[in-house]
């Protein structure tokens, strides 16, 4: 894959660490200028420190945002406007599991706001940028826990009731939804949109959860992949010929799979757009 991306210009979320990072770190060493969008703070300029001494650091750079927070991401979006006049590929990657329900300064349920609206936002406000450098691509990172999930416009927010894997469940059948009414808006322009499930990973994630959860997670850990296998099918999506022209599909192991049945009802799919344009106001 070395140089197959040269003069390519990606953005991945949630870069700092995980799946993220791998991906930042192969598509980079394919040859693109890689952003990393992650939460500032120590973490993330390590992170940032770590790829520059392996892929260069004229490859790589760090845009800090809070991605479950509006605001952030609308000025991220715009800084990187200021000094990017094209964007080829766009990796939706960020996504948190919180146990206790959580609420934004912007009054949004966490989970929601960090796993669903901030891939919804962030992929309107660069759309003309996608659009003006076709063909490109967007890849939404979903997870096989949209096999329990239920878009539930009663509830979005899960005030009546929380869990966190009713909450992560919900928003990562949001993604896919949203990543299969994409495709459908984006029709016609050269860019395409796909969505993934990247297998059980090892990776941070739910390590903040409760006690009985984190115990959960460190009874299967030695069952799970590393982080470099996951992100296999996000590189995979951003950088192969083979899936240039697909679009509105959903992969796991770099293969086309089918989600749930209610994951195709374009309906739901097109009110759930349509809220989510409402709570960011981007319309």
């Amino acid at each position: 894959m070395n140089g197959a991306l040269l003069g390519k210009t990606v953005i991945v979320t949630g870069a700092s660490s995980g799946i993220g990072k791998e991906t930042a770190r192969e598509l980079a060493k394919a040859g693109a200028r890689v952003t990393l969008i992650c939460r500032p703070g120590p973490k993330a300029e390590a992170a940032l420190e770590e790829l520059a001494r392996d892929v260069g650091g004229e490859n790589v750079e760090l845009l800090g945002a809070d991605l479950s927070q509006m605001e952030s991401i609308r000025s991220c979006a715009a800084q990187f406007k200021k000094t990017h006049d094209r964007l080829d590929v766009l990796v939706n990657n960020a996504g948190v599991y919180l146990s206790e329900r959580q609420v934004t300064p912007e009054g949004l349920e966490k989970t929601f706001a960090t796993n669903h609206v901030a891939y919804f936002l962030l992929t309107n406000l660069l759309l003309d940028l996608l659009k003006s450098s076709a063909a490109s691509r967007v890849v939404c990172v979903a997870s096989e826990a949209e096999r329990w999930g239920k878009i539930d416009f009663d509830d979005l927010q899960c005030e009546k009731r929380y869990g966190g894997m009713k909450a992560y469940a919900q928003s990562k059948l949001a993604n896919i939804m949203f990543t299969y009414e994409l495709a459908r808006r984006l029709t016609g322009t050269g860019v395409t949109a796909n969505c993934l499930h990247p297998g059980v990973v090892r990776t941070g994630w739910g390590t903040t959860s409760n006690l009985l959860f984190r115990i959960g997670i460190a009874l299967y850990r030695p069952f799970m992949i590393s982080p470099r296998q996951g992100a296999k099918t996000s590189i995979y999506l951003a950088s192969s010929p083979d899936v240039e022209t697909v679009t509105g599909k959903y992969f796991f192991k770099s293969r086309q799979i089918h989600s749930i049945p209610s994951s195709y009802d374009a309906e739901t799919a097109r009110k759930l757009w349509e809220v989510s344009e409402h709570i960011t106001g981007n319309s």
